[in-house]
């Protein structure tokens, strides 16, 4: 294969993955607490052979790799929705969930409910974690509510505190699917509210993301162009040389 088909091929394959997240962003535009992801790319210089290999010297070959997709962190806006158990964090901090095999994973979707057996839940039962693991309310407790800093009182009064969990590098989750994600050695968060009543949008930009689609298919629409007219331009010569040696 011509390097400049390997040198296309490598941008082709670059946009279809740029593609794919750019479509994951715009797909969950309107899931609650979603962290939208961009695509970084390098330059990838192929190694020069050794001058003793070959008679002529090697030309050096750029190629583009994508090395990392990245997600951007920053807060969405926030909804009121006046319910109690509709919670959103205000600054860094992630709430923490039991998964079904007693680890944990972290989400900025604070969509809870109280399940048929009275524990708080995420919207797809997962039990959501207090300082003192999960919690459970009874018909006595009445009506909840939930403090700035995560703490819960009922008509019993303080049943505990909601736990937030931050990283160093949040950068180094790794994400579980579901809103989810996953981390190692959670810390506590300096700066943060917990905000009763409201859900955290999505930080999707939806002009951004049509932006980038649109930037991102004429490009690839362009390398398949450039291609086809390699093959176009080899196949003449191919012909013209045939007609040369008959």
């Amino acid at each position: 294969m011509e390097n400049v088909h390997l040198i296309g091929l490598s941008r082709q394959s670059a946009l279809r993955n740029q593609l794919d997240v750019v479509a994951n962003n715009m797909a969950n535009i309107n899931t609650t607490g979603f962290k939208s992801q961009r695509l970084l790319f390098e330059e990838y210089l192929m190694p020069v052979a050794e001058a003793t290999e070959f008679q002529t010297p090697d030309e050096t070959l750029s190629y583009v790799l994508d090395y990392q997709s990245i997600t951007d962190f920053d807060t969405g806006a926030f909804k009121m929705t006046g319910n109690d158990l509709d919670l959103a964090i205000e600054g860094e901090g992630f709430f923490v969930v039991q998964m079904g095999d007693g680890t944990e994973a972290y989400t900025r979707d604070g969509a809870f409910v109280i399940d048929q057996n009275g524990q708080l839940v995420t919207s797809d039962g997962r039990p959501v974690m207090t300082t003192g693991g999960p919690i459970t309310f009874s018909a006595e407790d009445g009506s909840v509510e939930i403090a700035k800093d995560g703490t819960i009182s009922t008509e019993l009064g303080i049943r505990g505190v909601i736990r937030v969990a931050s990283f160093e590098d949040p950068q180094e989750l790794e994400k579980q699917g579901d809103n989810l994600y996953r981390g190692e050695n959670p810390g506590i968060p300096q700066r943060f509210n917990v905000v009763q009543g409201a859900l955290e949008r999505s930080n999707v930009e939806g002009v951004y993301q049509v932006t980038q689609l649109i930037e991102v298919t004429r490009a690839y629409e362009s390398i398949t162009k450039m291609l086809k007219d390699v093959n176009d331009l080899r196949q003449q010569a191919i012909q013209v040389l045939g007609k040369l040696e008959a």
